[in-house]
């Protein structure tokens, strides 16, 4: 009996990426028993920018293969979160099993697309993402684990994890491009796609699966837009931004595009101290967020 293979749309957002895309497109490529539609953006470089290159080498991929879909260029978009919601608007999802994230960077193990689609095939989730493996140039890894115990209210302050581990099932992805088409002006507002997506489906009530399993190589360098979120320096970014209401603002934001009726809830310091422990996934956030409740920093 002849197997139909899952039908996988993935969507690329790259900028001045030439040093790493190649060795990323070919990881997506080579995504063992699923068919692959690749779907590339490329961000416009600045007035006084030069591109390196990304923008041809995506035009000659594109002119050589007829699953790989180079999406019109001009437009600066300033941010990977701008350029996926391009993609999440703009790509025809209607003939495909399902919708992925890629970044321009990593490297994915070429078991990915299929494991995440026979755990969705298997009724386990409708969205599918999963812990990575960081690496960095001088050969160091590490596990950078997301797949911590969901809490009630954990989407509307953190994502499920890197943005390039998503795998959405078609009736999601197609709700959610119709739910993002509608607010696109005011998408701007958000920085992160991938927390926007998350919270939207968990507050849609969508079974979501956090895998324990890496299944990718996710790449670390002074480009990353977000990276592994460990160490001093991580942490000292992450309570700039909460002390300068950054995140505090984030979090509204989100929540008042998915969950406006919820936003006076957020906002009122007695919410936010009762349920500060369902607020993030890992226990050491909880407990810090709990903290900064207290401390009245957030």
């Amino acid at each position: 009996m002849m197997v139909t293979l899952p039908n996988v749309a993935v969507l690329l957002a790259a900028y001045q990426g030439i040093r790493w895309i190649a060795e990323q497109v070919d990881s997506i490529l080579l995504q063992r028993n699923v068919s692959v539609t690749l779907f590339i953006s490329v961000d416009a470089c600045s007035e006084s920018g030069i591109e390196d290159g990304t923008l041809a080498w995506c035009q000659n991929l594109a002119n050589t293969h007829e699953n790989v879909h180079l999406l019109p260029y001009g437009e600066r978009f300033g941010g990977a979160g701008a350029n996926f919601f391009r993609l999440l608007t703009d790509v025809d999802f209607s003939k495909f099993d399902a919708i992925s994230l890629a970044d321009q960077d990593d490297i994915w193990l070429d078991t990915k697309l299929e494991h995440a689609c026979q755990c969705i095939r298997d009724g386990l989730c409708l969205v599918y993402s999963s812990n990575v493996m960081a690496f960095w140039p001088d050969g160091r890894r590490q596990l950078v684990k997301k797949s911590y115990p969901q809490r009630r209210y954990d989407h509307f302050f953190e994502a499920a994890g890197p943005g390039c581990t998503y795998v959405l099932d078609q009736s999601v992805a197609q709700p959610l491009q119709r739910f993002l088409r509608e607010r696109r002006e005011h998408l701007n507002k958000v920085a992160l796609h991938d927390w926007l997506i998350y919270a939207y489906c968990r507050q849609q009530g969508i079974a979501w699966f956090i895998d324990e399993q890496s299944t990718l190589h996710y790449r670390q360098h002074a480009a990353n837009q977000v990276g592994v979120n460990e160490g001093i320096s991580a942490y000292k970014k992450r309570l700039k931004q909460v002390a300068s209401k950054y995140y505090r603002g984030q979090i509204e934001e989100i929540c008042a595009l998915v969950a406006p009726e919820l936003t006076p809830k957020l906002q009122s310091f007695g919410f936010r101290l009762s349920n500060a422990l369902q607020c993030r996934r890992r226990p050491r956030d909880r407990f810090a967020l709990l903290v900064m409740f207290l401390l009245c920093i957030y």
